[in-house]
């Protein structure tokens, strides 16, 4: 009889952004042990933490080897396989509706600029007839309540990939416009849930806000308080419900 997939995978850009996820999971999990992973990645009981690389290209490419079977494999075959991926790290926040320091959860992860430009305004590749550029999450609602239950802020909606971050209030007011009540803004999301689907894992996204999506402005930046937030997170998050259907 085939053992249900028992694990959840996590995938930052950089490595603070997965010290931070760690932090959090030990202190849910304190009795976990965190051990080396193949690939790469950081096992921490049922939770394994791999920084893949900044931009959706290298985060598809890391999340797909980690999901591939001699990536996953372990000596104990019942904890092989994925229940959810979780794109996860900070974020720029679309004000007002997620300010500085909050939790975003994706509702949808969406490719913003994954598309063409025409005399008559922005197309998507779907718009084009070549693909896709939306990815529903897993279990969106339960992660957010718990967030919000343990008092930490936290908006629920869309969150944005782009491959060029936002720098300019004209630019965020196209993003906007284009897809109303976004919460975020960052480089990863869409990468992770190409390879998540590719291999049929369902994915969420997660992420905390360091900054506002609009005029780049490094001296009003948060990062710190992001990072915090983030571990924050990862600690309350309800593991035992991450490894079933998603809601």
């Amino acid at each position: 009889m085939s053992v249900p997939p028992s694990r959840l995978l996590v995938v930052t850009a950089v490595a603070p952004e997965a010290a931070a996820v760690l932090r959090g999971v030990r202190a849910a999990l304190p009795h976990a042990a965190e051990v080396p992973g193949p690939g790469g990645l950081t096992r921490c009981g049922p939770v394994d933490v791999l920084a893949a690389g900044v931009g959706p290209a290298a985060a598809a490419a890391g999340t797909a080897t980690a999901l591939a079977p001699a990536g996953a494999a372990s000596a104990d075959s019942a904890s092989a396989g994925y229940a959810l991926v979780v794109s996860a790290g900070i974020a720029g926040g679309f004000a007002p509706l997620a300010p500085l320091g909050c939790a975003v959860v994706a509702d949808v992860i969406v490719a913003a600029d994954l598309g063409a430009e025409t005399p008559d305004g922005f197309l998507s590749v779907t718009e084009l007839g070549f693909g896709r550029v939306r990815h529903e999450t897993a279990h969106s609602g339960p992660v957010a309540a718990a967030l919000r239950a343990a008092g930490l802020p936290t908006a629920v909606g869309p969150v944005l990939t782009v491959s060029t971050v936002t720098g300019s209030a004209a630019r965020a007011a196209e993003l906007t416009g284009r897809h109303p009540g976004a919460v975020a803004e960052a480089m990863e999301g869409f990468g992770v849930a190409e390879a998540a689907a590719a291999h049929g894992v369902p994915v969420l996204e997660l992420r905390t806000v360091s900054n506002a999506v609009g005029p780049r402005d490094r001296a009003a930046w948060r990062i710190g308080e992001a990072f915090a937030a983030l571990e924050r997170a990862f600690a309350l998050l309800p593991y035992n419900r991450l490894t079933g259907p998603g809601e």
